[in-house]
C-alpha cells in the first residue's frame, strides 16, 4: 500500500492551520497524542509557540520517519478539520485548500472523498463492498479529471477486481496467484465474451469478434501501462503517454468493466445496472 504521508501531503494539511486558521491548539494536541506522536510536537503551551502550521509540519515529518501510525494521525487530523466545517462545502480559500489536499493525497496513492473519508486509491474490497464498491469505483474513475498517473493504476486495479468479481459470482474458485491475463481470459470465456465463441459466419459476426478482441486489448494494455509506471509502481506516466491519452485509456477501461458486469447481470437473470 502506498505511503500516506509525503512532503506534499504534510504541507497541504498544514495549510489548513495557516495564519491561525483551522482547529485549535488543543485539538492538535489531541490528534498528536491519539496517534502516538506527541513526543515530536514542539509546542510550548506557556509561550504559545510555535504556531499551529509549524506544529503540523513538525509532527507529520516525524510520522514520515515513523509511519506506523501515520494513517491514524492523518485521519484524526481530518476528523477535527471535518468537525470544524472545513471540508464539506468549504468557502473561499478553504475550497482551494481542500482541492490541494485531495490532489496531494491522490498523487500519494490515496483518495479523500468530499465528506472527508480517506481510502487507498483503487482498492476495492469485494468481501465487504461487493458490487456496489465496484460500481462506485467505476463511476469515480469515469468522473475524475486529474492526476492521470494515479488514475491509470486505479483503472488496472478496477479491471482486476471486475474479473475476480465475475468469477466469484459464477462460483469459480481461482488461485490468489492467478495473473491479470488469466483472470480476464477465464471471465470472458465463462460469460461467452471471448472472440472465439462468436460465429463469424453470421451477419456482423466478424465485426463483433473484432470488437470483443479490442475490448480485451484495452484491458490488457491498461495492465501493461500500469507496469511501466516505474519501480514500485510509481504514479508518474510512462514516457510518451500524455495525460489526455491516459484519461482516454482510463475511461475506456471503465466501459470495458461496465460491459462485462452487464453481461454478468444478463447471464444471472438480473436487469443490467
Amino acid at each position: 500500500m502506498a505511503a500516506l504521508l509525503t512532503d506534499e501531503v504534510a504541507a497541504a494539511l498544514a495549510k489548513f492551520y495557516h495564519g491561525g486558521d483551522g482547529p485549535s491548539h488543543s485539538a492538535l494536541t489531541a490528534s498528536f497524542v491519539h496517534a502516538g506522536y506527541s513526543d515530536a510536537d514542539p509546542y510550548d503551551s506557556a509561550l504559545g509557540t510555535p504556531n499551529k502550521e509549524q506544529r503540523v509540519l513538525a509532527v507529520t515529518r516525524a510520522a514520515m520517519l515513523r509511519p506506523g501510525n501515520a494513517r491514524k494521525l492523518v485521519e484524526h487530523l481530518l476528523v477535527s478539520i471535518r468537525v470544524g466545517g472545513y471540508l464539506q462545502n468549504p468557502g473561499g480559500e478553504f475550497a482551494s485548500k481542500v482541492r490541494a489536499l485531495q490532489s496531494a493525497l491522490r498523487r500519494a496513492g490515496w483518495q479523500l472523498s468530499d465528506d472527508g473519508v480517506l481510502s487507498p486509491v483503487g482498492v476495492i474490497d469485494l468481501t465487504t463492498g461487493g458490487r456496489p464498491a465496484l460500481d462506485e469505483q467505476i463511476d469515480r474513475l469515469r468522473r475524475s479529471t486529474d492526476d492521470a498517473g494515479a488514475l491509470l493504476g486505479s483503472a488496472k486495479d478496477m479491471l482486476e477486481a471486475t474479473a475476480k468479481f465475475v468469477l466469484e459470482e459464477l462460483g469459480l474458485e481461482v488461485s490468489k496467484k492467478a495473473d491479470f491475463s488469466y483472470l480476464w481470459h477465464l471471465a470472458r470465456e465463462r460469460l461467452g465474451l471471448h472472440p472465439s465463441q462468436v460465429d463469424a459466419s453470421t451477419i456482423g459476426g466478424e465485426a463483433i469478434r473484432k470488437i470483443l478482441q479490442s475490448s480485451w486489448m484495452i484491458a490488457e494494455q491498461v495492465n501493461v501501462l500500469r507496469g511501466l509506471q516505474g519501480t514500485g509502481h510509481g504514479r508518474t506516466l510512462p514516457m510518451g503517454v500524455s495525460p489526455e491519452l491516459a484519461m482516454l485509456v482510463v475511461r475506456e477501461a471503465c466501459s470495458v468493466a461496465e460491459f462485462t458486469l452487464n453481461a454478468l447481470d444478463r447471464q444471472r437473470g438480473r436487469a443490467a445496472a
